[in-house]
């Protein structure tokens, strides 16, 4: 374990100045707190905050935060309070340990709502003061390191947790080194037999080539120093287990179709130097087409900058080259964290400065503007995990603006990226000067010119398309509203209908003041309301004319020939025939009924031929010779009635819950062609409690066979459980639900 002392003398050597008093005091209040605690290892407690605090150093932070490492475990651990804190190491060292304890309690891999809102708050913390983010990552390494000593379900959640927000995180601040081993260790908890079988080839590798690495790093330095560039230093390494596995996964190549397992750093004094030398190793050795980078001139959002190449170098061997400066390589290893305003000290966490300087850190803000316009925590954690993971394209607006981009983003992400209206706008793209599909993946270099027009609303479609969180969260924004004006539409001629039954006439403006009567924020959700279903059109004319009266009974005739419907205010009696659809709960015979309201003659009504279900926002349509079809809101046979507002009938469920009917709905399943499939979907749908009234089924194809099933459900709960269970069958490919 390290000593009082070491820990001081590692600070002072990158900083002279630092206030030893500080450290000491820290390092004997958490020995204190600690006492006699211990880890899972069995070691003493306070070994973890000395090892956490002995990574920062490392990163050659200043000795405010090195004391925050000391002390990030004592509110939450031991009898330390905040107050008590703020008086011994100042309010701002409090404020960062009170952060980094609630930020310990955070379980970022529960359910997908807790883990959107855990990561927010993770989020907002570390963009306060980016120092909670360093030692939080600092924390969660040592953890790791010594993960072997904890349960095997804490250790599996744990590194996926780690995998999926804090090394793609770390990459973000451009910390690569630290999501380098991360990564690894969670690799190994994750998938271990990858991990082993990895892991052993990479051994039997560095065996077989043994001295290559050096033989290669010699001949390259003795080319740059030959050439002039007297103080490039060169360093070879083979690449890490993880990142290994993900190439061979992302590419489908097996251990031995890779062909750059290692790689070479080769720093140079300077930018000139950096072109210099790759002059130098270009005219040496042949390059590899495609495989070059220059993220010098265009730098990575987390500030990585260096230029990237591959050649077939010395001994005929395949290796990847990075070149840069030393400032270059050390933002390149430590990221965020070797920017100059915590190495001087300067700054003290302000998050303007900084931003200003760093990328990464602008990134982060940028991300917490995203919280803002999210509609969903779910919206915001897919959002924020698309830019953590993904790889960049570099593209260009026609003005040579540059727009970065996720790898494989479209000019719908583009234009989004730009700006919200313009992606909304967007009918077309032009990539290079050629007219390009919306759906081409976009390639370092492309300028794009998006092609508008004012009239386009972005199909629903697009959400399968495009690759950002910014442009899927637009997407689906539009696509609410587009469908909340089909609604209104639907809701104003309901409501115009109904006020003109009762000799009213509807306007705007009359709903406004009764807009709190209804529960609703404008006067624009009250009427999507009612075109969805959730309002009753009665109800909104009562709460504008609330001596209206509007009494309706329902009666069963003493036969069996079907319901009928009495509405009081017009002494109309429509009845409803229909044979029983199936039995009630008490066994009896049960019949569809449905209130219909302002129909001047007897009706006929019936259902549309895919059915509809409890629960459905339904419509009714007056067709020629047919009566009243009922149809569910999302029938796209409803589209061609929308220049008829006349033919609309506002018709909901009002069934008795003491005498349940079961009412009919068609799915349409695909599903794989072997003996037993049958079967297993009938016991399906016997043992949630569902009849099959009709089944057909096609041969599509020689593996798959396609089942259109009538079933007879009591509601849309038990229907769409049908559908969840089916979609979880090995056997079953696709199923969906048919409205028409």
């Amino acid at each position: 374990m390290m000593r009082q002392y070491e820990l001081v003398e590692r600070v002072q050597k990158y900083k002279p100045d630092a206030n030893e008093a500080l450290l000491n005091k820290a390092y004997v209040y958490a020995m204190q707190k600690h006492g006699k605690q211990t880890r899972a290892s069995g070691d003493p407690y306070i070994s973890h905050p000395l090892e956490v605090a002995a990574i920062l150093t490392e990163m050659r932070l200043d000795e405010s935060t090195i004391a925050v490492a000391l002390l990030h475990d004592t509110i939450e651990d031991t009898t330390a309070t905040r107050a008590e804190i703020d008086e011994l190491f100042g309010e701002d060292i409090g404020r960062l340990v009170e952060g980094l304890t609630k930020l310990k309690k955070l379980d970022l891999v529960s359910k997908k709502a807790k883990q959107a809102e855990n990561l927010r708050k993770l989020l907002l913390a570390i963009s306060d003061d980016v120092r909670v983010l360093l030692v939080k990552l600092a924390d969660r390494l040592h953890n790791m390191r010594t993960l072997e000593h904890m349960r095997d379900d804490k250790r599996a959640r744990i590194s996926e947790e780690t995998m999926e927000i804090y090394a793609p995180l770390a990459g973000r601040m451009g910390m690569q080194d630290m999501r380098d081993e991360l990564e690894d260790l969670s690799f190994r908890y994750i998938n271990p037999e990858a991990y082993e079988t990895v892991t052993q080839r990479l051994a039997e590798l560095s065996q077989r080539n043994e001295g290559l690495i050096k033989k290669i790093e010699d001949e390259l330095r003795e080319l740059l120093v030959a050439n002039g560039l007297l103080n490039a230093s060169v360093k070879g390494r083979q690449k890490q287990p993880y990142s290994v596995f993900r190439k061979m996964q992302s590419k489908s190549l097996s251990f031995e179709q890779l062909s750059d397992v290692y790689g070479f750093r080769l720093i140079v004094d300077d930018v000139p130097a950096c072109y210099r030398a790759l002059g130098i190793v270009h005219t040496r050795w042949r390059v590899v087409p495609g495989r070059f980078k220059d993220y010098i001139s265009t730098p990575k959002q987390n500030d990585y900058r260096s230029i990237h190449t591959t050649i077939v170098g010395p001994s005929r061997q395949r290796i990847e080259l990075q070149i840069r400066t030393r400032r270059m390589h050390e933002i390149a290893e430590y990221g965020i964290a070797a920017h100059a305003l915590y190495k001087d000290g300067e700054g003290g966490g302000d998050g303007e400065l900084l931003s200003r300087e760093s990328n990464a850190y602008s990134w982060l803000r940028h991300t917490i503007e995203a919280l803002a316009e999210g509609d969903s925590p779910e919206e915001f954690l897919e959002h924020t995990k698309l830019e953590l993971f993904q790889d960049q394209v570099f593209c260009f607006t026609p003005k040579g603006k540059l727009i970065a981009l996720p790898r494989g983003a479209t000019p719908i992400d583009f234009a989004y990226a730009v700006h919200t209206n313009i992606g909304d706008t967007t009918v077309g793209a032009k990539i290079n000067g050629s007219i390009m599909p919306l759906v081409t993946r976009l390639s370092n270099g492309d300028e794009v010119e998006i092609i508008r027009s004012g009239v386009q609303v972005p199909p629903a479609a697009w959400e399968e398309i495009v690759v950002t969180g910014k442009a899927r969260a637009a997407i689906r924004r539009a696509t609410r509203m587009a469908i909340r004006k089909q609604y209104a539409g639907l809701g104003h001629r309901i409501l115009e209908r109904t006020f003109e039954r009762a000799g009213k006439i509807f306007s705007r403006d009359t709903l406004r003041p009764v807009l709190h009567r209804l529960g609703q924020r404008d006067v624009e959700d009250a009427i999507a309301a009612v075109g969805r279903g959730e309002m009753s059109s009665i109800d909104v004319l009562r709460a504008v004319y609330p001596d209206y009266q509007d009494e309706r009974v329902t009666v069963k005739p003493s036969t069996d020939e079907g319901w009928f419907a009495m509405n009081s205010a017009n002494g109309m009696v429509f009845k409803i025939p229909g044979k029983p659809r199936g039995k009630d709960e008490g066994g009896a015979d049960a019949q569809d009924r449905l209130p219909i309201r302002g129909l001047g003659n007897n009706a006929e009504v019936h259902f549309s031929p895919a059915g509809a279900v409890p629960g459905d926002r339904i419509v009714g349509i007056m067709e020629d010779g047919k009566g009243i079809t009922i149809y569910p809101i999302q029938a796209s046979t409803l589209q061609k009635f929308d220049d008829e507002p006349e033919r609309w009938i506002d018709v909901r469920w009002d069934l008795d819950e003491a005498n349940k009917s079961r009412f009919m709905a068609r799915i349409l399943i695909n599903a794989i062609n072997e003996p037993g499939t049958l079967a297993t979907v009938a016991q399906t749908v016997a043992r949630l409690d569902i009849n099959i009234r009709t089944l057909s089924m096609v041969r599509v194809a020689a593996d798959f066979t396609e089942m259109a099933i009538d079933v007879e459900v009591w509601d849309l709960r038990q229907l769409n459980q049908l559908i969840v269970e089916m979609k979880e069958l090995d056997c079953i490919s696709t199923v969906k639900r048919v409205y028409d």
